[in-house]
């Protein structure tokens, strides 16, 4: 009587393949997950932005009620909603008035580049950090105006 020895299990061949196989499934999906994060972290600052210049028109519209003309605060944050302690109600804030050093922080500061620029920052968390230049317009005299927020720049670390 003859034993047939029966093997289970992948050959070498087999083994190298299918590695072949998922290393070019990471390949192409690694780019593509990084570029869903950039796009998510740019559409959380879009909303952000949103809410702020929402709020700055509310806080315009309730100065031209209660003053006879409309302003911006002077720290765009102020126009956001707060919580019980007074704080502005954004995960991420500070106001440490300095540029965001921080993953997720979001800061207004004072840039001292000679042009009085005032600027909202935020930290991503891949370190990449974007400003928007903010100016409260001329709250005096007869050009008073309400004033904007720039476009988004990316700022080196």
């Amino acid at each position: 009587m003859k034993k047939t020895i029966s093997q289970k299990g992948f050959t070498l061949i087999e083994l190298i393949i299918v590695m072949v196989i998922l290393g070019i499934m990471a390949a192409v999906a690694v780019p593509r997950y990084l570029d869903s994060i950039e796009n998510a972290e740019a559409s959380a600052e879009d909303a952000v932005i949103s809410a702020i210049r929402g709020g700055l028109k509310q806080a315009a519209n309730d100065s031209l009620y209660t003053n006879g003309r409309a302003s911006w605060p002077t720290n765009p944050f102020d126009a956001l909603s707060k919580n019980a302690a007074g704080e502005v109600d954004l995960v991420g804030y500070t106001t440490d008035d300095s540029r965001a050093d921080v993953d997720g922080e979001w800061t207004f500061y004072s840039r001292n580049d000679g042009d009085g620029g005032k600027r909202i920052s935020h930290q991503r968390a891949d370190n990449s950090r974007f400003e928007w230049i903010y100016n409260k317009g001329t709250q005096d005299g007869d050009d008073a105006g309400i004033g904007s927020i720039g476009p988004r720049v990316q700022v080196a670390p």
